[in-house]
């Protein structure tokens, strides 16, 4: 098993799939689940999916993307290290999903592993999973480490503002577009910290300068907001219609916060297969947005986040994972989905 697991997410690395063009992987996927025990087919999104088990037993599902963002390091392999884009976000812990599900005990419950698309941009691929899959418990991969178990993951939202002003000299007083579009930020950090009851990171909205544009006459930004669950989104956008001063603001994403029950059975599930490998299972809350802002406050089940890696070299030029680690992940998982499984059938 080693060696094939081993085997597997070296390919999966070899093949390009930057959000938006996840076609190549998702097809190599269905043809490889299908060697590995699964009924697959690509769904309406693009997603790969793949089932174990019978159809009427208790769902399990598992969910992991299949994209990338561009660039990173060249895939290689260097002793214990694989390098590549996507390694460790998160082929990685999408390939460590297919593995662990095909040797799994599949007596009366049934394992679904789905590759998705998107999830670096706006979750297309997890919306529609979200929509067509009513499971009993999931997983979604992302890496925390062998030993680290996801239970929360803070929501987004993206704002494009832009302004236009009179051309002006720069010696008038008038305001120019630059200066409005200065102050529009300045306010939406404001609100943040006014509405900041915590200090931690988690718990707190922070706001994030992503793109600035612009002159005396026209300016634009575009401005990402993490959000702690709970975060009162329509008073925020109240707010906001109050300081566009006359410039126009567009919405894009609007996904929630969300943290899961640590007491809840796929959480236990995990942290039962971490200590039989003597580690302590760290519980972990995200300052980042996942597919699980997606798929849990549809589902409403146990679920958790999981996978090797560490998420400090997501998107860096030096991603890469340890193939020690992924082969310990691999056990964890397994060991995990036996245990729901017994719950499940009870």
């Amino acid at each position: 098993m080693s060696r094939r697991a081993e085997d597997l997410l070296t390919r999966m690395a070899g093949i390009p799939s930057v959000s938006g063009n996840e076609d190549a992987l998702a097809r190599f996927l269905v043809e490889e689940m299908r060697e590995w025990g699964f009924e697959t087919h690509l769904d309406e999104a693009g997603n790969a999916i793949g089932r174990r088990g019978d159809r009427d037993a208790p769902m399990v599902l598992l969910t992991g993307h299949m994209d990338t963002v561009p660039g990173g390091p060249a895939p290689r392999r260097d002793g214990d290290l694989l390098y590549g884009r996507g390694t460790v976000d998160a082929k990685g812990p999408l390939a460590t999903m297919i593995c662990a599900a095909a040797s799994a005990d599949v007596e009366g419950v049934q394992y679904v592993v789905a590759g998705v698309v998107e999830e670096e941009t706006y979750g297309r691929g997890a919306t529609h999973l979200a929509e067509c899959f009513r499971p009993a418990a999931g997983f979604v991969g992302e890496p925390n480490g062998w030993a680290g178990v996801g239970i929360g993951y803070k929501g987004r939202i993206m704002l494009r503002y832009s302004v236009s002003r009179p051309s002006v000299h720069t010696a008038s007083p008038e305001e120019k577009a630059s200066e409005a579009a200065v102050a529009f930020w300045q306010d939406v950090v404001a609100y943040c910290t006014s509405v900041t009851t915590s200090e931690k990171a988690f718990d707190r909205p922070i706001a994030t300068l992503n793109e600035l544009s612009g002159d005396i006459t026209s300016a634009q930004l575009v401005i990402s907001v993490r959000t702690p669950p709970g975060f009162d989104l329509p008073a925020f956008e109240e707010y906001l219609t109050g300081v566009t001063r006359d410039g126009v603001l567009k919405i894009d994403d609007r996904t929630p916060g969300v943290r899961v029950d640590h007491r809840g059975a796929a959480v236990r599930a995990l942290c039962a297969g971490i200590r039989a490998r003597g580690a302590r299972p760290t519980l972990k809350l995200k300052t980042g947005t996942a597919d699980l802002n997606i798929v849990e406050p549809r589902w409403q089940v146990p679920m958790a986040v999981y996978g090797p890696g560490d998420s400090a070299l997501d998107h860096t030029d030096d991603e890469h994972i340890s193939l020690t680690e992924y082969r310990t992940a691999i056990e964890v998982l397994r060991d995990a989905l036996n245990h729901l499984a017994g719950e499940l059938r009870r």
